[in-house]
Order: structure tokens, then C-alpha cells, then sequence
């Protein structure tokens, strides 16, 4: 074997063999960091409120001076709700059912002074489109506790503005959800009373939301026989950048909440650019690919009148190809570990600047990068190997 190798490496061109290795490099290190990027910034936009994970837009009809006066309705009918369901950029259509009766809810403590109370509302919505957990999102009718979700910038509104103004003590997300709320209901001649137990905090839905089973329960109970008509639709849409969901919102008169449109196209053009980013990775690989091929065929055909009389002399193709395919294979290698340590390097890197943004986030791993990397590797190197052996054994088959 070392004198086969002794005999086929000459010829071998560094240069072309030092193109191969570095645009094989850069290659795989764009494909493993993308991949590993995206997976580690994923977290901060697929769990709880994301925006990432799915994109939705909450949709209302336009108040207007004259429909107030009128009195012309701003809820959405079956129709309407049908019509939305039909467009070609809904995915899914939800609607929130607003609790028709009167509510009361406050909270003190029982050792001071300090209590609050206010008149508010309930709503509801599907359970596919609440961003935070549902473990706790059921309604017993027993228990007498009503599990609420209340948007983060109430909290934030508190903290920053009522209770700073007036010396209050701040609230904690951990806090409030310890806070037992009191909460009156008032209804067709009845008045309960129930406990409300706060299980999260929505940066996505800017509502007062308990579950979907229990505004349906209340609203027979509290006020029966009265039509509920959802006043806001929550859409969730296939592509936020589809400019048909601009124009079938101009038309029909409706709104969207919080520029909910400009948030989903970020993410859209976010994964866009993941994409071309990856796109552009697998086409310096395979261009790579393509240069190492070409200077191993440039090579066996420098060496073809030694590869015959190796043949000649009894050697079978595969262990005259084999010096080749440990060559490819070698520098295959090489490529995996250094692109791995290379993301490594990077990582550690954006992962201080994204972990001080969000402190939250979790540590993860590179495991993402290895796992890519290892494929392209086994890809890559399959091909080079076949390809090599096709070209010795054409060579073998052409001086028989």
C-alpha cells in the first residue's frame, strides 16, 4: 500500500487541493453556523408570546363618527367571519367572545389598608392561539377559581406608572400569579362570587383573557339568551408579507392591532434571510465539491499510464482508488473539525451579546452545528468515493 501511494502521489497539485479545503471550509462553516444560529435564537421567539413561532393578526372593524351615532354594529357576523376564513392568506381564524355580563374584580391584603378594585370584562379565545402555558387553562366549575391572563403591559402600566407615582410596592410576574383575585359577577338577577387565579402574562392579546369553556358556561348562566357576536378576529396568516391581506383589509374597512403586519413581515424577511444565507452555504459546498473532483480526475489523469500497469499487474481498481478515496477523505475531516471549531468560536461570541438581550434564554448547545456538519461530511465524502472508483474502474474497463 505505501509503495502504491509512493507511486500515485506524484503529480498532486497543492494549490487545487489548498482551493478545495478552504472553499469546502468556508462552505460547511456557513451551513453549520446558520443552522446553529437559527437554533439558538429560535428559543427566544417560539416560546410564550413568540412572534416567530407563528404569525397572527388581530383584526377589528373601524369605528367611525357616523357608526356611532347610528348605532351600526362593529362585531363580526358568521358571514364575515366566513369571508376571512375563505382569503388565501388565512391559515386559521379565531374570534373573541366577550363575556356579557358585568364583572368586578379587585385584590388587598388583609394585614393594611391597601385595596383595589375596578369593573372590567372578560374574553376568550381558542385555545390554539393563547401564548402562554395551558397547564393551568381549564375551568371547574366546583373550584369556583377562574384562571385569567392578563397582558403584560398592564403589569408594566402598574409598576412604571401607579405604583411609582405613589410609592407603592412593585409586582412581579412570580408575585401576581401568588395573588388570589376577588372576583364579583353580576347577571340575569344573580351575583357569585369567585376567586381569580392569574396564570401568565400575553404580550401578544391586549385583553383580559379566561378560558374559552368557561366564558360559553358564564354567558349562559349570567346572561341568557343574549346573541354573542366576537368584536375582534384573530387570523392567523401564512405569509405576512402576502400584500393581499393589506389590500382585503383596506377594502372590507378593518384594522390591525399593534402593526401586527410590520412585526410579521420582520419575521418573514427573517426567515428569508436564513434561508438565502443557507442557500449560498450549499452552493459553496457544492462548488467545492466540484473542484476537489476536478483535481482528483485532474491527477488520475496524470497518473493514467501508472494506474493501467497497476491494473496490469493484478491490483483491483478499489485498491488503486483507495490511496484517492483516504485523500478526499482526510480532507473531509480536517474541514468537519475545523468548521465545527470555527461555529464553536462564533458562538461563543453572539450567544454573550443574545444572552445579555434576553437573559433568559437557555445555554443549548453546538450539537445543531455537529449534526449538519457531520451530514454534509458523510454526503460529501459518499459521492467523492463513488465518483472516484467510476473513474478508476473507466479506466480499468477501457484497457481491457
Amino acid at each position: 500500500m505505501k509503495l502504491v501511494w509512493k507511486l500515485l502521489r506524484q503529480h498532486i497539485s497543492l494549490p487545487q487541493l489548498g482551493g478545495f479545503f478552504f472553499a469546502n471550509l468556508f462552505g460547511m462553516m456557513i451551513v453549520a453556523l446558520s443552522v446553529q444560529f437559527y437554533k439558538d435564537i429560535a428559543q427566544v421567539f417560539t416560546e410564550g408570546d413568540s412572534f416567530i413561532k407563528k404569525d397572527f393578526v388581530i383584526v377589528t372593524k373601524k369605528v367611525s363618527t357616523l357608526g356611532s351615532i347610528t348605532g351600526v354594529s362593529n362585531t363580526f357576523s358568521e358571514d364575515d367571519l366566513s369571508e376571512v376564513k375563505s382569503q388565501s392568506f388565512a391559515k386559521n381564524v379565531g374570534s373573541f367572545i366577550p363575556s356579557q355580563f358585568s364583572v368586578t374584580a379587585g385584590f388587598g391584603m388583609d394585614q393594611s389598608d391597601f385595596h383595589l378594585s375596578t369593573e372590567m370584562f372578560f374574553e376568550s379565545v381558542p385555545n390554539d392561539y393563547v401564548d402562554v402555558s395551558l397547564q393551568k387553562w381549564h375551568f371547574d366549575k366546583n373550584s369556583h377559581t377562574i384562571p385569567i391572563i392578563l397582558p403584560r403591559n398592564y403589569l408594566n402600566l402598574y409598576n412604571f406608572g401607579f405604583a411609582q407615582s405613589r410609592s407603592l410596592p412593585k409586582l412581579s410576574e412570580g408575585l401576581m400569579g401568588m395573588i388570589k383575585l376577588d372576583i364579583l359577577i353580576r347577571g340575569n338577577n344573580k351575583v357569585e362570587k369567585y376567586k381569580g387565579n392569574i396564570v401568565g402574562f400575553s404580550s401578544r392579546l391586549n385583553t383580559i383573557l379566561v378560558p374559552e369553556e368557561f366564558i360559553n358556561w358564564a354567558n349562559e348562566i349570567y346572561a341568557p339568551g343574549k346573541q354573542v357576536q366576537p368584536s375582534r378576529l384573530i387570523v392567523e396568516v401564512k405569509n405576512p408579507a402576502d400584500e393581499n391581506i393589506a389590500k382585503f383589509f383596506q377594502k372590507k374597512g378593518y384594522e390591525t392591532e399593534d402593526n401586527k403586519l410590520d412585526a410579521g413581515k420582520t419575521t418573514y424577511f427573517l426567515k428569508l434571510t436564513t434561508g438565502i444565507v443557507l442557500a449560498v452555504g450549499l452552493l459553496i459546498s457544492v462548488l467545492s465539491f466540484y473542484i476537489l473532483m476536478l483535481s482528483i480526475y485532474l491527477l488520475l489523469q496524470k497518473n493514467t499510464t501508472k494506474l493501467e500497469n497497476l491494473l496490469l499487474l493484478g491490483y483491483s481498481p478499489g485498491r488503486v482508488a483507495l490511496p484517492y478515496q483516504i485523500l478526499t477523505l482526510g480532507l473531509n475531516f480536517v474541514v468537519l473539525i475545523l468548521a465545527i471549531l470555527l461555529v464553536g468560536w462564533a458562538r461563543s461570541y453572539y450567544m454573550g451579546v443574545v444572552a445579555s438581550l434576553f437573559p433568559q434564554i437557555a445555554a443549548g448547545s453546538i450539537i445543531p452545528a455537529v449534526v449538519i456538519g457531520t451530514t454534509l461530511f458523510v454526503v460529501v465524502s459518499s459521492m467523492n468515493i463513488v465518483a472516484i472508483r467510476k473513474k478508476v474502474q473507466s479506466i480499468w474497463m477501457h484497457k481491457s
